[in-house]
């Protein structure tokens, strides 16, 4: 049998096994405290995030585990062992798994609407390779031409004049600056910007072609030479067709045949909603034939004419296109200080003339009634 212990040697044993505990408990407080540390660390770091603030971020699995009562527990005083099970939040959060989620990528680009353009497909086309178009227009036909007796007899002179005219080239173009990066990572974002661009130019051109003063780099366009609109014959209680049958017959009184009708396209519904006094729609309807006729000519909807205004003519008769160069589309690195910040400038331009020769195939006006 063992000796039974002696008192002094028992209280030994219970300071010795006291100091073990101490010892234990200041090891586990050291690691508990560091790692209270390194969760206030985490949670700090995650309240200065872009999406921190006011407690809506969310922790990590990581924060949420060393944050709670159940691995506190376990690594308490007196060091248990065993397994700690915790429902961890799984959300949207990039610190969640919202980084396991891909981005649903679209392919296509989502671009402004573009107004279609018409007028330039009306006009007669031509080609320059000068700065400068020249042509003779006639002022006067005096025709004296009649029946004359027979062979001695003077016969009546008549008169032809002619005029010079010139249409000078003007240049239409616009640039825009973006990344270089962006160009060759995205084939088809450049393919965009290329219809954009050419966009750009075809519609300056056409605003040109209609309403250009001529005054410093500006096109002389159709509208400020045409004439102006003169009823030639009166109609009872006149609505805004037959504002346009009386522009036909001004164009006609020219000797010029009429082969298109620009109007806003404002315009154009309102008429195409004219009804008689029964309430039924003239000219067969919405699907009646001939819908974009009027007259037997073509209407051409333009929003590049103004509201409320009309513009009658022959198109091919009365105005030439002469290309000088046709749109083109340049991208440089060497522009400003593209090479060091990895830019690229996009530039589209045109050279074109445009020649009103005869300025009364067209008529201008402005509808004076509501339908």
């Amino acid at each position: 049998m063992n000796a039974p212990l002696k008192t002094e040697d028992l209280v030994k044993l219970m300071n010795d096994q006291h100091a073990v505990v101490l010892k234990h408990n200041e090891t586990v407080e050291g690691k508990l405290a560091e790692q209270d540390a390194r969760t206030k660390e985490i949670e700090q770091l995650l309240a200065k995030s872009p999406r921190g603030g006011g407690g809506g971020v969310a922790k990590s699995w990581g924060a949420q585990f060393t944050a709670s009562e159940q691995y506190r527990s376990l690594i308490g005083p007196m060091g248990r062992r065993g397994r700690v099970r915790l429902e961890l939040a799984v959300t949207s959060d990039p610190l969640s798994a919202g980084a396991l989620v891909p981005v649903d990528h679209r392919p296509e680009i989502v671009m402004l609407p573009q107004q279609k353009l018409r007028i330039r497909s009306l006009l007669a086309p031509g080609t320059t390779i000068s700065n400068m178009v020249e042509y003779a227009r006639q002022t006067l036909r005096d025709n004296n031409a009649d029946v004359v007796s027979g062979e001695g007899t003077l016969k009546p002179e008549s008169n032809l004049e002619f005029t010079i005219e010139n249409a000078p080239v003007r240049t239409i173009a616009h640039f825009i600056v973006t990344s270089k990066q962006i160009l060759d990572d995205a084939a088809q974002l450049q393919s965009t910007i290329d219809t954009e661009m050419r966009y750009g130019v075809a519609l300056a051109e056409e605003t040109q072609f209609l309403l250009g003063d001529g005054i410093g780099d500006n096109l002389l366009g159709i509208i400020p030479q045409s004439t102006a609109f003169s009823a030639p014959f009166q109609v009872e209680i006149p609505q805004r067709l037959d504002t346009l049958l009386q522009a036909i017959a001004q164009v006609e009184m020219g000797l010029i045949e009429a082969t298109g009708i620009a109007i806003n396209p404002l315009d154009w519904r309102r008429m195409q909603a004219i009804k008689d006094v029964n309430g039924d729609y003239i000219g067969g309807g919405p699907f009646g034939p001939n819908i974009g006729l009027a007259w037997q000519i073509p209407v051409v909807p333009s929003h590049s004419v103004p509201v409320t205004k009309f513009l009658v003519g022959g198109f091919a008769q009365g105005a030439q296109v002469f290309d000088r160069q046709q749109t083109t589309v340049e991208i440089s690195t060497e522009d400003d200080q593209n090479f060091r910040k990895n830019l690229v400038t996009i530039r589209a331009e045109e050279r074109v003339a445009l020649a009103v020769k005869r300025p009364d195939a067209f008529v201008y006006g402005t509808f004076s009634t509501s339908t």
